[in-house]
């Protein structure tokens, strides 16, 4: 019975002997590939990775380019005060029947015609819509300032989190690689008391399955671990490849001095999306002041310089004088005598075309105003509907104010809680530390089973993982908390 156990044991062992060292093959040949394919591997702290993020991360251009946006809206309500000024010119060619420009009569010949025109108009009052369009356009133009620090703000505090998970992830998978060398080495030693016919066949079968556990739990740690990297990698999207083991970071665990009505205080002063909403609301404010200016009589100032040419333009020059028959007779003494009539000679010629736009030259100016009677109550519904878009901004405030303080209530909370679970978790890994050294030296001198062991050390185990996961739990909620004054640092 004893050298079957030992002959089915030895098999075991060779087996999993060459399992492990094929394991170790292939986790060094793609430790080799990742090493090549990943030449621009980074070593990265905290402050290199959130500047990646905001050189980087698409969402934040998406914000840069909304703020360049309303810049450009806000220049446009700027030169809308200039007086306008516009030049004309034509020039074309006519056949056929058609007016002369320069003397309005009908001609029936091919014409080259041209004019030109300079024309300047300025709005003198509209209802002061002009001067209310550039403030709110200056509102609207901070807030999305406001709007793209909010999305920098998001952006660290992301980067922060993800960093975190990284570190966090990484030192889970260092516990899971050493239950497994704890686990392999009580595993080697009941193989050799296998061996030696000394051993327990059921302790034994319970490490090895023990031991599968924890590979099973390294491989779901590691990936996790890049899993953690890859989300760190898509907010930095810098084209770096993330070595986990280097990435460093050092840990605050002092407990929190202020209140979570102080930290929304600060919130309410410094965090970027409530002086934006608090910007859009002023900006819809001033949005009511704008559409009732539609109410107002316009008054304009307007002045024009206009010429022409005509190809049948002609000057006459005086060319004397001729006799002409007038195709009337007279008689004298019986005989018929036609009627002569002097009629003066000119000589026609062609003026050129700089004279005709100098000679041409014409201009007017004036006032117009325009008084609105009735525009099918377009500007009364222009009105109300401002109000409603001030009123949902006003809203939009109110809710993010609201959620604000319930956040930062419930993270502060969270906070006090991780802390207490810190301090605790602490004690209970020392305690379970000295309970699995006594009950290991009692599994190896023989006095205790296995079970008590693997008790022991998963109880053991698991203190480290809890003690692990809430220290990077307690910096994380520091971090949000510090998001929610305003920076995170």
């Amino acid at each position: 019975m004893h050298c079957g156990l030992c002959c089915n044991a030895s098999i075991i062992i060779n087996q999993k002997t060459m399992f492990y060292r094929l394991f170790l093959v292939v986790l060094l040949g793609v430790s080799f590939l990742k090493l090549n394919a990943q030449e621009q591997s980074k070593s990265l702290n905290l402050e290199q990775s959130i500047a990646l993020a905001l050189a980087n991360n698409l969402d934040l251009k998406t914000a840069d380019l909304n703020a360049e946006t309303e810049a450009i809206r806000y220049k446009q309500s700027r030169n809308a005060l200039l007086p306008g000024l516009n030049a004309d010119y034509n020039l074309g060619l006519s056949n056929g029947r058609s007016i002369d420009p320069f003397t309005n009569a009908y001609v029936n010949e091919q014409l080259t015609y041209s004019n030109a025109g300079l024309s300047l108009s300025a709005t003198v009052f509209n209802g002061f819509r002009l001067l209310n369009t550039l403030k709110q356009s200056s509102l609207n133009k901070a807030a999305a300032v406001m709007e793209h620090k909010e999305a920098q703000q998001n952006l660290i505090l992301d980067v922060t989190l993800a960093f975190l998970q990284v570190l966090n992830s990484r030192e889970l998978l260092k516990l899971a690689q050493s239950r497994v060398l704890t686990s392999q080495e009580q595993l080697q030693r009941l193989a050799k008391m296998q061996e030696e016919e000394t051993g327990d066949p059921a302790a034994y079968r319970d490490l090895q399955g023990q031991v599968a556990t924890d590979e099973a739990s390294v491989a779901e740690a590691h990936n996790n671990l890049k899993n953690a990297v890859t989300s760190l990698e898509t907010l930095l999207n810098a084209n770096v490849n993330i070595n986990a083991d280097e990435l460093t970071l050092l840990l605050d665990f002092q407990e929190r001095e202020d209140t979570a009505a102080a930290i929304y205080e600060e919130a309410l002063l410094n965090l970027a999306s409530v002086r934006a909403k608090e910007l859009r609301l002023e900006a819809a404010t001033k949005g009511v002041v704008v559409a009732r200016s539609q109410y107002s009589p316009e008054i304009r100032v307007f002045a024009n310089l206009g010429t022409n040419y005509s190809s049948a333009a002609r000057v006459f020059d005086d060319a004397g004088t001729q006799l002409k028959q007038t195709g009337d007779f007279v008689t004298v003494s019986g005989t018929e005598y036609s009627v002569f009539t002097e009629e003066n000679l000119f000589d026609a010629s062609t003026i050129s075309y700089t004279d005709q736009f100098n000679n041409n030259l014409n201009s007017t100016a004036g006032v117009s105003v325009s008084i609105p009677l009735f525009n099918g109550f377009q500007a009364k519904n222009a009105v109300q509907l401002q109000k409603i878009e001030k009123d949902q901004a006003k809203l939009n405030l109110e809710q993010t104010k609201l959620s604000l303080k319930q956040n930062i209530q419930q993270a502060y909370n969270d906070t006090e809680a991780a802390y207490i679970r810190l301090t605790k978790l602490t004690e209970q890994e020392a305690a379970f530390e000295d309970s699995f050294r006594i009950n290991e030296t009692r599994f190896n001198l023989g006095v205790s089973t296995s079970v008590e062991y693997l008790i022991s050390k998963n109880k053991l185990d698991n203190a480290r993982i809890n003690l692990t996961t809430v220290k990077y739990e307690y910096v994380l909620r520091n971090k949000v908390l510090e998001y929610y004054k305003g920076g995170v640092n």
